[in-house]
Parts: C-alpha cells; structure tokens; sequence
C-alpha cells in the first residue's frame, strides 16, 4: 500500500512507457496496452460490487472506493463522444478476475472491455497506487490518456467517479494532439 502524495503519483506515471503484460479481457482478447496505436484511456478502478452483496466492512469511508458502478456506466455513456474526439481504445482496468468482471460488463452494457489485472503484475510493473481490504489487493481509482503506449496524461485522484468520463472528454477536447 502507497502513502505518496498525489501530486507524485501523477509525475511519476506521466510519461511513463507501459509495461508489455497481456491482460485479459471481458472480451475474450488479449490487451497488450504497450503496442496499442493511438489514444487509449484506461481508468482503473477497485471492485465491482456483487448484486445482492453487501460490500466489505468499512467500504464507504475509504476515500475513493465507493463509485465502480456509476464510473463505468458514465464510461459507457460518452464512449461515442469519446470515440469522436480521437479516443481509439477505452478500458476499464481491475484487479478482479475476467470472469468476475464479465458479469458487470454484461450487466452494464458496457461497449468497451474490463480488463483483468488479477496477478497483479500490471499494477506492480508501474508502482500503482492499491490498497488492501477484506485480503483483497485492489486499485485505487486513477485514469491514464495514453499515446502509442506512453502515459499523457493522469486523473488521480478520481473524487468523483460519475463525472470521470465528462473530465476525460473536455481533455481529450482541449488537447487534440497531446
């Protein structure tokens, strides 16, 4: 678990290369981040709730953890507006399992695949932030514009979560080519 500042997690993963790791997807693919051509936006967020089950003790007061749901749906919501103003790929990013995640993608509608960071390995190879809850290891929420495998640009923290893709939109807006 991190305790670096905010401000450090954001300079220290801008510009920074992605790792070449196969993540698998919702979609029954392979997403290697590093080789993907264009603009890709990736937000990474903790955990999907089950439905109809209770999330951890202690879930709410955790700053940052609540929100999944509606972070996603907003995703699904501007992904056409998204896709208009240059974003090529879209993904959300979890360190819960592919078959876990497939559930929510369908349940949501989402036009995008959830890939699966279950070993880790992604999170690691880039020192994300995480924390842990109930032996559970799970992203903090950050999203990252990222250009032929370089990150440009990092929201982090995400306070809002519903209101992740309008931010993601108007930068993607104001900043055509970077």
């Amino acid at each position: 678990m991190s305790s670096e500042s905010d401000a450090h997690v954001i300079a220290r993963l801008t510009g920074q290369m992605l790792p070449s790791l196969a993540l698998a997807a919702t979609d029954g693919q392979a997403v290697d981040l590093a080789i993907l051509t264009g603009r890709s936006v990736v937000y990474a967020y903790p955990r999907t709730a089950e439905p109809d089950k209770a999330s951890p003790d202690g879930w709410d007061e955790i700053p940052g953890a609540k929100g999944c749901t509606p972070q996603s749906c907003s995703f699904r919501d501007h992904a056409k507006e998204l896709s208009a103003v240059g974003v090529d790929h879209l993904f959300g990013l979890s360190s819960q399992t592919t078959e876990y995640q497939k559930e929510a993608a369908e349940r949501l509608h989402l036009p995008f695949a959830l890939l699966s960071d279950a070993d880790h390995r992604f999170k690691e190879s880039m020192a994300m932030p995480d924390f842990i809850i109930d032996d559970m290891r799970l992203f903090k929420r950050l999203t990252m514009i990222i250009y032929d495998g370089r990150i440009a640009k990092v929201f982090y923290p995400v306070d809002a979560p519903a209101q992740d893709a309008e931010n993601v939109l108007v930068w993607c807006r104001d900043n055509p080519k970077g």
